[in-house]
């Protein structure tokens, strides 16, 4: 459960006439990544992936794109966000094909 941010630190964040429109954390959070990707025309995008996407993958991409110096980092953070799911999906597909096995 430590993928979200505390009541606290999001009502210290909100600025009540930039952020009026939004209610829940996850838009808060696909609000500034978008702003960060300089992308806001596909804030869609980032809100279901906040909504849907665990966390931690989010945020694993995110720290990939800040550190690479790129021109466009919305492609690069959408390229690591699929690379990230599909490790995820073959780590669970992985640990099932095990568990079966040994029983």
């Amino acid at each position: 459960m430590a993928d979200f941010d505390s009541v606290r630190g999001v009502l210290k964040k909100f600025d009540p006439t930039e952020d009026r429109y939004i209610s829940r954390e996850f838009q808060k959070y696909a609000y500034d990544l978008a702003l960060e990707l300089r992308d806001l025309e596909h804030m869609a995008i980032y809100m279901r992936f906040a909504k849907t996407v665990p966390r931690h993958i989010l945020e694993r991409a995110r720290s990939f794109v800040k550190d690479a110096n790129t021109a466009t980092p919305a492609r690069l953070y959408m390229w690591k966000v699929k690379k990230l799911r599909e490790e995820l999906k073959l780590k669970s597909q992985n640990a099932k094909g095990k568990s079966t096995s040994q029983k």
